[in-house]
C-alpha cells in the first residue's frame, strides 16, 4: 500500500502554549499572528488543525514514553539489559509527582488540547470565512477532526490522572483552570466523539490517509461508553462501523509497507522522509520534524535491547496459537528479508520484541522508525463489541464468543483443534475470562492492558509483587509542575496516595 502522510507542522509563534495559560493567545503585536488575521482560507484552518495532531507525534507520548509506561506498568514486558532508569520506574511502580516523563505527558496532552481549542474556539472567526474560500462542510469537518483530537487527549489524561483541569476551548477565562471531576471530562469527552461520529467523513481519501473518520469516532466512542459500563450503547456505536475487517495476515498491521489497512480504525503517523530534525526537541512541543518513533531502538533484541516481552506474557499463550510467534523472535528464527537467523546470543531474556520491529526487512535497527501507531485496530473492536454484548443485560453469550472466534481463528484457532475455537455454550463468567484472555495476547505491546486492568480491578491481584499499591498507583500522580505553576491546583487536589 502506498503511503500518504500528514505532515503535522505548524507556525511555532501560535501554538507556544503550555497547559497553565491561556496568555500566549492573546497576541497584541500587530506583526504577529492572530486569529482574527489568521485564519483567513482553508489552507490556514488545515494548518492549524494539522498542529493538533501533532502532539501525539512526541516522544512523551506514542514517539516512545506511551510504549514504557503502559506496557511496563501492565508486566507485558520486563527489562532486557538496555532498560534505562526513567523508563524502569514503571516497571516497578517507583515513579513520583517529580518523575519527567508524566510531568512531560502531562504537557504534551494539554498542548494537543489547547491547539484543538485554538481551533474550537475560535469557530466564530472560522465561519465568517466566505464559503468561496472555505465550504460550511469542510469547516464541520475541520471542527469534527479538531473535537476528536481533544477527546483524544482527554482520554489519555483522564485515565492516568483522574480529575484533572478541563479546558473547553472558552477563551474568556484566563489563567490555571481549576481540577474538574473526572464525570465532566468524559462528559466532554462523549459529546465530542458524537459530534466527530456525525461530522467526520466516513473514510479519508487517498491523500488524506491518516485523518480521524467517522468510524475511528465511533469506536473511540463505543470504547468510552464501554469504560463507563454502558454497554448497550458502547455496542450501538460499535454497531455503525462500517468497512473494516480483520487483516489476513496479522503481522500487516504492523509493517511499514501495510499499515493503514483494513483493520485500522486509528493510529498514529510517522514517516522518516518527512523528517526527523526535531526528534530530541519534540517531547512535549509538537513543533518542528519530529515524524519518528523511537521503539525501534528502545524494544530491539540485537541492537539497545531494552525491553523484551516478560514471562508472564509468553507463558499466557495457548499452545497452538500463531500470536505468541507474531509477537516475539526466539532463537531460530529469520529476519531481513529471510538471510539472517537468530540465535540465543542475540537475546538477553532468549526472546525479543516482534510486533512494530524493522528486523523483517534489515538487519540492524536504527534509531529511529517510521512505523504508525496503532491506537485501535479492528480485532479490539471486536473483543469490545463481545464484551459489550456479554455484559449488557439480556446479552447474548453465542453472539459474543463469535466475535472472539472471529479474532482466534485468524491466530489458528479451529473447532477441535490444538488451539481450538470457543464453544459457543460457555457461560457469562466464562465468556468474560475468554475476553480477558484474547485481550491480553492479541493485543499485547499495544498499551491497552494496563488500562484494561484497572477497569476490571484486577491490578491488585495481578500486579502483586511489583510495587503496586492499590489505592495509590490506579492514578498517576498531579505533576509536582502543574501544583508550583497553577494557582488554582494546590497539594490539597493531589491524587490519593501521592
Amino acid at each position: 500500500m502506498k503511503k500518504y502522510k500528514i505532515l503535522f507542522l505548524f507556525l511555532t509563534g501560535v501554538f507556544a502554549i503550555n497547559s497553565c495559560s491561556t496568555d500566549d493567545l492573546e497576541l497584541s503585536d500587530p506583526n504577529q499572528i492572530t486569529p482574527e488575521t489568521y485564519f483567513a482560507n482553508e489552507a490556514q484552518v488545515q494548518a492549524a488543525v494539522n498542529a493538533a495532531y501533532a502532539n501525539l507525534q512526541t516522544s512523551s507520548l506514542y514517539g516512545r514514553m506511551m510504549w514504557f509506561i503502559n506496557d511496563n506498568m501492565s508486566q507485558e514486558a520486563m527489562e532486557a539489559g538496555g532498560m534505562e532508569p526513567n523508563k524502569a520506574v514503571f516497571l516497578y511502580f517507583t515513579f513520583n509527582s517529580t518523575t519527567n516523563w508524566i510531568s512531560e505527558y502531562w504537557d504534551s496532552c494539554y498542548r494537543g488540547i489547547n491547539k484543538a481549542n485554538f481551533v474550537i474556539g475560535n469557530a466564530p472567526i472560522i465561519d465568517a470565512i466566505p464559503t468561496s474560500k472555505l465550504s460550511n462542510a469542510t469547516k464541520l469537518k475541520f471542527y469534527a477532526e479538531a473535537r476528536f483530537l481533544r477527546a483524544q487527549y482527554y482520554w489519555l489524561l483522564v485515565n492516568k490522572f483522574g480529575d484533572i483541569p478541563l479546558r473547553n476551548g472558552d477563551f474568556t477565562e484566563r489563567g490555571g483552570k481549576p481540577k474538574s471531576p473526572k464525570a465532566d471530562v468524559i462528559k466532554l469527552i462523549i459529546e465530542d466523539l458524537e459530534y466527530g461520529s456525525k461530522h467526520l467523513l466516513s473514510k479519508a481519501s487517498e491523500k488524506d490517509v491518516g485523518r480521524a473518520t467517522k468510524g475511528a469516532a465511533q469506536a473511540f466512542l463505543g470504547k468510552v461508553l464501554l469504560y463507563e459500563k454502558r454497554y448497550g450503547d458502547a455496542l450501538t456505536s460499535f454497531n455503525k462501523m462500517s468497512g473494516y475487517d480483520l487483516e489476513p495476515n496479522f503481522l500487516d498491521n504492523f509493517l511499514e509497507e501495510t499499515e493503514n489497512g483494513i483493520e485500522s480504525v486509528w493510529e498514529v503517523q510517522y514517516d522518516l522522509t518527512l523528517g526527523t530534525a526535531n526528534k530530541w526537541g519534540g517531547n512535549v512541543q509538537g513543533q518542528g520534524q519530529n515524524h519518528a518513533t523511537f521503539r525501534s531502538q528502545d524494544y530491539g533484541c540485537i541492537d539497545w535491547s531494552g525491553s523484551a516481552p516478560s514471562d508472564d506474557l509468553v507463558n499466557s499463550f495457548e499452545p497452538g496459537d500463531k500470536r505468541l510467534n507474531y509477537t516475539c523472535y526466539f532463537a531460530g528464527d529469520t529476519y531481513n528479508n529471510g538471510t539472517s537467523t537468530f540465535d540465543a546470543g542475540n537475546f538477553f531474556v532468549g526472546r525479543g520484541w516482534r510486533k512494530y520491529q524493522n528486523y523483517y526487512k534489515q538487519p540492524n535497527e536504527v534509531q529511529e522508525s517510521g512505523i504508525n501507531a496503532k491506537v485501535i485496530r479492528y480485532a479490539d473492536v471486536l473483543l469490545m463489541m463481545a464484551e459489550c454484548e456479554n455484559q449488557r443485560p439480556g446479552g447474548s453469550q453465542p453472539t459474543a464468543v463469535a466475535l472472539i472466534n472471529r479474532v482466534r481463528a485468524r491466530a489458528g484457532a479451529t473447532t477441535g483443534g490444538l488451539f481450538p475455537l470457543l464453544s459457543t455454550t460457555l457461560t457469562k463468567a466464562q465468556v468474560f475470562e475468554a475476553i480477558v484472555q484474547e485481550r491480553k495476547v492479541e493485543l499485547a505491546g499495544e498499551q491497552v492492558r494496563f488500562d484494561d486492568l484497572i477497569r476490571w480491578d484486577r491490578a491488585a491481584t495481578f500486579l502483586a509483587g511489583t510495587g503496586f499499591q492499590a489505592g495509590k498507583n490506579e492514578l498517576f500522580p498531579i505533576p509536582t509542575a502543574e501544583i508550583s505553576s497553577n494557582p488554582n491546583v494546590t497539594s490539597a487536589d493531589q491524587n490519593p496516595g501521592w
